[in-house]
């Protein structure tokens, strides 16, 4: 590659509009909310752990040892060096447990949000390009899910399909689906009167490509905001759905379902309850911060000249 080949590419990632000055204009109102740092920056660690987690993990997430009944953490009174946060009351380690959980919980967001958006997306895209009956039909069902409260009807669906992880990342992702719908079809309703679509009609680009590749680029600065903040939903419904013992099942290390497990000792063994649920309170609210800031990045109207 000549010296006038390599300068042309870094003066097309360097001016406006191009790779590198997109990126560096994405991160410049990124970092200027230090809570979406942080919240990345944790979200991060939580992935490091889930995927280096049998590295990491002291013991087996559901290994038992019998002789170490409800231990407490190392720096109270009879702990044990072995389990620094403290055993269940099946002798279970904590710490294990909490590791290889973040495993189920970032498993259960990716696949919630990218069924949801699949769909959603396809869904909304269609419906806000062809408008019409159809248009009313999608809005109407879209409605009527809405008319019901997101948690219990996610219990009507698992109890219907029957308990387990699956069925609960399914649920989740139907009570989702208007979300992405609303906000796919009125972001597309705005874009298909402008001019670049009528363009691309009278050059004749058929209705498909029209919608997937010159409509559908426009509209994906609110959806990837909306998929972070859903991320983080559907943590935390997959964990109430644990809880409820209609999500994972026991002994699964998902941290909705340690949490259901350990209700009975919330009161003599304060740790088996704690740590589950400042697990899925930090995660939950890393990503919610980062959610923030993903909008102020990507929200035009948010950012200063």
């Amino acid at each position: 590659m000549t010296d006038e080949t390599l300068s042309s590419t870094d003066q097309a990632d360097t001016r406006p509009g191009g790779t590198k000055a997109v990126l560096a204009e994405f991160w410049h109102y990124f970092s200027e909310n230090r809570g979406a740092v942080i919240g990345m920056w944790f979200f991060i660690a939580v992935i490091l752990v889930a995927v280096l987690a049998d590295v990491i993990a002291p013991h087996g997430p559901i290994e038992q040892y019998r002789d170490a009944l409800l231990v407490p953490p190392v720096w109270q009174e009879g702990g044990d060096w072995r389990f620094i946060l403290g055993t269940d009351a099946v002798g279970r380690d904590m710490a294990s447990r909490l590791i290889y959980g973040s495993r189920f919980s970032l498993f259960v967001g990716l696949i919630v949000v990218a069924l949801s958006l699949l769909v959603g997306v396809v869904v909304g895209l269609v419906s806000g390009f062809v408008g019409g009956a159809f248009d009313t039909i999608v809005m109407r069902i879209m409605d009527i899910i809405l008319a019901f409260p997101s948690l219990l009807l996610a219990l009507a669906l698992v109890a219907i399909l029957g308990p387990s992880l699956t069925n609960a990342m399914i649920a989740i992702a139907v009570v989702q689906q208007p979300h992405y719908v609303r906000l796919t079809r009125a972001a597309v309703m705005g874009e298909r009167g402008k001019d670049y679509v009528t363009a691309a009609r009278i050059a004749g680009v058929g209705p498909i490509r029209a919608m997937f590749f010159t409509i559908l680029p426009n509209c994906m600065a609110p959806l990837i905001v909306q998929a972070a903040l859903s991320f983080s939903s559907a943590i935390l419904d997959a964990a109430a759905l644990g809880f409820l013992g209609m999500g994972a099942q026991p002994p699964t290390p998902e941290w909705g379902t340690m949490l259901a497990e350990a209700r009975e000792f919330i009161l003599r063994a304060w740790w088996v309850v704690t740590f589950p649920g400042l697990a899925i309170l930090l995660t939950v609210l890393a990503i919610n911060l980062m959610g923030d800031g993903l909008r102020d990045a990507l929200d035009p109207k948010l950012k200063r000249s």
